[in-house]
């Protein structure tokens, strides 16, 4: 653990800003009644919310929105107790990362990243780029795993154990902190990405993000179809294509965040099983509709304590450091005396 063990924090944001009303598509930052109507008044009202009942509701749904957050440390830490007591897993194998499960071309990346003179130009000859807006798309898991892991999860869906839900945009998903992934599958994966993302993202802390957050979100006819335009509480993540049969429901990617352009040139690309993006977590981005069947998708926010330690990515100021449960949001404390940081920034 590259923050020598000092405990994970959250920045105070996460409480007023980046709250999603779903049904006109804004994001918003909230303090007060008046101050969400003086703020996004007008945002609402060009989305269609016209009466005084509507803007109500969409006070009520805010305010909710909030308090659910204010319960996620306690909540998720129950959750996990729960789970992993009473919880029998159908492929109890798929909870601890193995070599079997990577993609041989994964391996033979991870190999190329970690020898001697390896560089980014030798790296990308191994991965599919789009555009200029540097997301890349690589093998990582077998067909055989990606298979095993979404049954696990649809057994874990079925049963009756408490669920959290992936974040205020999928209400249907599973956050792998609670099914004990973090620790035995979850750290491990981000360890071996990190000599690819070293060389993809040196300015982002690539060669040391320290932590992650990770969840399964899936898309179906009757319940998620699409995912509006966002950028994530992250510095790279990774998002990888589970299955199972779907048709359209293409990403798609505009500006980063930190260097908008008047008219954003968006990209569409396709999902492919077993293959991962990599992108900036800052590169704003949403999801098409599904046409037919179930897509599921592994996304792993990770995230850099040296970078957003500096800049909290999602109020753009210094972080207001708050407790938070296992990694948190990734900032953590200053240390009592300030040590050499090994992640010099590239």
């Amino acid at each position: 653990n590259m923050s020598a063990g000092r405990p994970f924090r959250g920045c105070a944001c996460f409480f007023t800003d980046n709250i999603f009303v779903g049904r006109f598509g804004l994001h918003v930052r909230y303090r007060d009644g008046p101050q969400l109507r003086r703020d996004h008044g007008r945002a609402l009202r060009e989305r269609g919310c016209r009466s005084e009942e509507q803007f109500r509701d969409v006070l009520r749904e805010v305010e909710a929105e909030v308090q659910r957050r204010k319960q996620l440390t306690h909540q998720s830490a129950e959750h996990r107790a729960i789970i992993s007591k009473c919880y029998k897993p159908k492929h109890p194998e798929v909870y601890t990362l193995q070599d079997s499960f990577l993609a041989p071309e994964f391996l033979e990346i991870e190999r190329f990243c970690t020898s001697p003179g390896a560089d980014l130009q030798g790296l990308l000859s191994y991965l599919e780029s789009f555009s200029d807006k540097r997301i890349y798309r690589l093998p990582v898991f077998t067909e055989q795993f990606c298979q095993a892991l979404v049954d696990e999860l649809e057994n874990f869906e079925q049963s009756d154990m408490p669920k959290g839900r992936p974040n205020t945009m999928n209400n249907y998903g599973v956050l792998l902190n609670e099914l004990g992934m973090d620790e035995p599958f979850l750290t491990p994966l981000r360890e071996r990405l990190l000599p690819i993302t070293a060389l993809l993202y040196p300015e982002l802390g690539g060669a040391c993000l320290d932590s992650h957050k990770a969840f399964v979100v899936k898309y179906s006819l009757h319940e998620d179809l699409d995912l509006s335009s966002h950028y994530d509480n992250a510095e790279v993540t990774l998002n990888v294509s589970l299955g199972k049969e779907f048709t359209e429901g293409n990403l798609y990617f505009g500006d980063f965040n930190q260097d908008p352009t008047p008219v954003p040139k968006y990209i569409e690309v396709e999902h492919v099983g077993g293959r991962g993006l990599l992108h900036r977590g800052g590169q704003i981005h949403g999801a098409l509709p599904i046409a037919s069947g179930e897509r599921w998708n592994l996304i792993v926010w990770m995230r850099s304590s040296a970078v957003r330690n500096q800049l909290c990515p999602m109020c753009r100021r210094k972080p207001e450091l708050v407790e938070a449960e296992g990694f948190g949001d990734g900032f953590t404390e200053p240390p009592r005396e300030e040590p050499v940081d090994v992640c010099a920034l590239g």
